[in-house]
């Protein structure tokens, strides 16, 4: 199944928020937040590769769904 580049655009997204959460300040707030921000930017990739990995469409969307709600 295609997914118009979405792998890729995700994957680059999952690396600008680890580098975003890197260039935070070594503070314990920001420790918070940049735990968060990595678990739920990092996961969209994942959860796309999930649902690529799917056997047919509709098992594609049942994923995408499940990941809309999850992150």
């Amino acid at each position: 199944m295609s997914d118009g580049g979405l792998q890729k655009r995700t994957k680059q997204f999952a690396l600008d928020v680890i580098r975003f959460v890197q260039a935070l300040p070594n503070q314990k707030v920001y420790w918070v937040i940049g735990d968060q921000l990595l678990r739920s930017g990092t996961s969209v990739g994942a959860n796309t590769r999930a649902a690529h990995r799917g056997r047919s469409k509709r098992e594609y969307a049942a994923k995408t769904m499940f990941g809309a709600g999850s992150s």
